[in-house]
């Protein structure tokens, strides 16, 4: 009997210990990991899911795929393009006089722009227990007694749920949540200055809340109006801007302007469910493909697809447009499919690089950034210096995408310093030295991998504005050579310094060195090295550069006051419009003329290029706009208020199971146009993850061995006994 469990306990350590190895290291179930589950992970927490507050990328990465403004981005189109998104079509303009006359666009009259917004009628919202009601019809949850709050601990415990269709009071109640100071939208002193009404309604709604809130009452906000935001029916909405402002179209692509049902917005304001933390901030309620199934931010969040979402299909291009847009078949296999795709999104906690790279590896996330710990696995960089993938992501079948960001990043004078600021021959010249000094190239290959292109003004690439190849070439420090552009010699940026007056960095006044101060917050010992290699720069021109460490809030405060020399700073695009990026050289926007408030940091104030600006800043795109552009590129380049820095390269690494993968800088709703190929996803797991199940089975042989040997000697001891016994 004791020899026949011995085999049976071999054979179970042989067939099912490799069986039960083969999950031993997944972090994900093998259910999801078989079925159209996207696996992504976050290293930060997002702190505010309320469309009026958040303003931050790995906030909007959540909520993009909840909440729907009324535009959205075509996602396949360069450069950006808008589209509806809950409208039937695009809005509609109308440009009024004062008295409200209608007038023709490019008026000298127009003092109103009026937006009309057509919604659909088939878009429904999530199923959330906001919208029961009860018998009489009011709302089930509206106020919940003590007795209930007791049983409540997350929002999965009020069991009936509802939905209802979105409807035009819903994009205003919106904007009228923006107006409340105390909900500290980031935008509203900007939106203030273009929507009719909105300031006023600011002032008087602030107020009111804040008796509301000190009575204990609920702020309800349907029984007031703003001026300019005006419901006509359940599908028509009336948003009237002062004078002319284009770009007021890109806001209605930003979950700033997201409809907020009232319903929710009551539902939330109970102080007992903001007691238990559940609040609009926390939960979100929307009518994107998707809903927050789970908020576990230490380990998990999880969203589902929105079983009431509205037909939506992935976009179709025209063999013209394929061409013009450079869109390869691959991306448009799925055209004319219905979205979404994938039905659950999974993100996990991750507070590592390493540990997130190897699962990556393992197939168990599909998509992955780069981080500069795994570059050098990921990527190989040729002579030329183009980027491709390693010969071990080839062998995974492993995709790169790369794509420059709209964005800059910049090393900026103080235009009101006396020593590097102002607008005389001497001033510009020695700023323009320090540009031509300036190693870009050097500074993108040595401290970012090859991850950007020398920006040749303020404009990047893919905003209207910019130009490729030798048009778009900063003459000021470039030559072009062989049709590529070069940085021009040392000695050009010495010949400008010595007519600058400072012949080898010393000063013909004094006598002394050129000193210049740089502001900074970096001051780990990681920014040691980008410190050192500053100060190289201006060495290389006899100056020295004194480097200034402090921490970001007093560093702030320097630059609002206008007390720095030399300072490095960014600016990412709100929408893709160069008055984007052309307003933070705008002299009305200078830091010092406004209490700080400006986002022209570096004080630049040249009246032709204020001019020029002005009369651009509400154009259309047009070839006419495109001259007044070049203009002011001009301007800025022979002014060097900027040495004008990088444009960054976003890279991205994704598996060949993950389909449709496009990067897309504006669009924030992008989840619901990716497909995943969950079968293939399950074989490369096992291929790539086979557990190493020898010595598990030598172990277990081992121990089998012992367990016989053991129970041979009790036998035989056994017998001896019996023996003994017997005689």
């Amino acid at each position: 009997m004791g020899i026949k469990y011995i085999h049976i306990l071999l054979l179970l350590c042989i067939f099912l210990v490799p069986n039960y190895a083969m999950v031993w290291n997944s972090p994900h179930e093998s259910k999801k990991v078989k079925e159209d589950t996207l696996f992504s992970s976050f290293s930060l927490p997002p702190k505010r899911l309320d469309p009026v507050v958040s303003y931050a990328s790995n906030e909007w990465a959540i909520i993009g795929q909840i909440y729907e403004p009324p535009l959205q981005y075509n996602y396949l189109k360069r450069p950006y393009e808008l589209e509806p998104l809950t409208l039937t079509k695009m809005p509609t303009i109308r440009y009024l006089d004062k008295k409200g006359n209608r007038v023709d666009e490019h008026s000298d009259k127009v003092m109103f722009s009026e937006y009309r917004l057509d919604l659909r009628k088939d878009i429904k919202y999530q199923n959330h227990p906001c919208f029961v009601k009860d018998a009489e019809g009011r709302l089930r949850y509206g106020v919940l007694s003590n007795e209930q709050l007791d049983s409540i601990h997350a929002l999965d415990d009020l069991k009936q749920t509802a939905t209802r269709y979105l409807v035009a009071a819903d994009y205003a109640y919106a904007i009228k949540r923006m107006a409340v100071r105390q909900n500290h939208s980031p935008i509203l002193d900007n939106m203030q200055t273009y929507i009719n009404g909105l300031r006023k309604f600011s002032a008087k709604i602030t107020q009111i809340a804040k008796e509301k809130k000190k009575n204990g009452q609920v702020l309800d906000l349907r029984p007031y109006s703003i001026d300019g935001v005006k419901v006509i029916d359940d599908e028509t909405l009336m948003i009237t801007i002062k004078g002319r402002y284009p770009q007021f179209l890109y806001w209605l692509s930003m979950n700033f302007f997201a409809p907020i049902p009232w319903e929710a917005d009551l539902f939330y304001q109970q102080p007992g469910l903001i007691a238990k933390n559940i609040t609009l901030n926390w939960f979100p309620v929307g009518t994107g493909a998707y809903y927050l199934a789970e908020n576990n931010p230490n380990r998990q969040m999880r969203l589902l697809v929105n079983p009431n979402y509205h037909d939506e299909r992935y976009p179709s291009l025209s063999k013209a447009e394929q061409k013009k847009f450079n869109i390869p078949e691959a991306l448009l296999k799925d055209s004319g499919a219905k979205m979404p795709f994938i039905k659950e999104i999974v993100y996990s906690l991750e507070k590592e690089n390493i540990p997130l790279w190897n699962k990556f590896l393992q197939g168990y996330y599909d998509a992955s950034g780069i981080s500069s710990e795994a570059f050098d696995q990921a990527v190989q960089i040729s002579s030329g210096g183009t980027m491709g993938l390693s010969d071990e992501m080839k062998e995974k079948g492993i995709k790169l995408k790369g794509s420059v960001e709209p964005s800059i990043f910049y090393l900026a004078f103080n235009m009101v310093d006396p020593v590097v600021g102002g607008y005389s021959k001497a001033a510009k010249k020695l700023r323009q030295a320090i540009s031509i000094a300036q190693n870009e190239e050097e500074y993108i290959s040595i401290f970012t991998n090859e991850r950007g292109i020398p920006a040749q003004g303020p404009i990047p690439p893919g905003i209207f504005g910019y130009e490729e190849g030798e048009a778009g070439t900063n003459t000021v420090v470039y030559n072009w050579v062989d049709g590529k552009r070069v940085r021009k010699p040392l000695v050009v940026a010495k010949k400008l310094l010595a007519e600058a007056g400072y012949p080898n960095g010393i000063s013909e006044k004094t006598g002394k060195h050129l000193k210049l101060y740089y502001d900074t917050t970096a001051t780990g010992p990681d920014d040691r090295a980008l410190m050192d290699w500053r100060r190289k720069q201006f060495d290389k021109l006899g100056i020295e550069l004194v480097i200034r460490a402090t921490d970001y809030n007093r560093f702030q405060d320097k630059i609002r006051k206008g007390k720095v020399q030399l300072f490095s700073w960014g600016w990412n695009a709100d929408y893709p419009d160069p008055e984007n990026f052309l307003f933070l050289l705008y002299g009305g926007n200078a830091a010092v003329d406004t209490n700080g408030a400006g986002i022209n940091s570096s004080n630049y104030k040249n009246p032709k290029f204020d001019r020029l600006f002005n009369q651009m800043k509400t154009m259309k795109n047009t070839p006419a706009r495109m001259q007044i552009i070049q203009k002011m590129l001009k301007i800025v380049r022979e002014d060097a208020p900027w040495v004008w820095g990088m444009h960054p390269k976003s890279l991205a690494l994704f598996h060949q199971w993950y389909h449709n993968v496009l990067p897309h800088a504006m669009a924030n709703n992008t989840l619901k146009y990716k497909r995943i190929d969950a079968k293939l996803r399950v074989r490369k797991q096992q291929a790539w993850n086979r557990p190493v199940i020898l010595p598990l089975i030598l172990l277990a042989l081992v121990m089998c061995l012992a367990v016989f040997l053991l129970y041979r000697a009790y036998l035989n001891r056994q017998r001896s006994v019996i023996i003994r016994e017997e005689h």
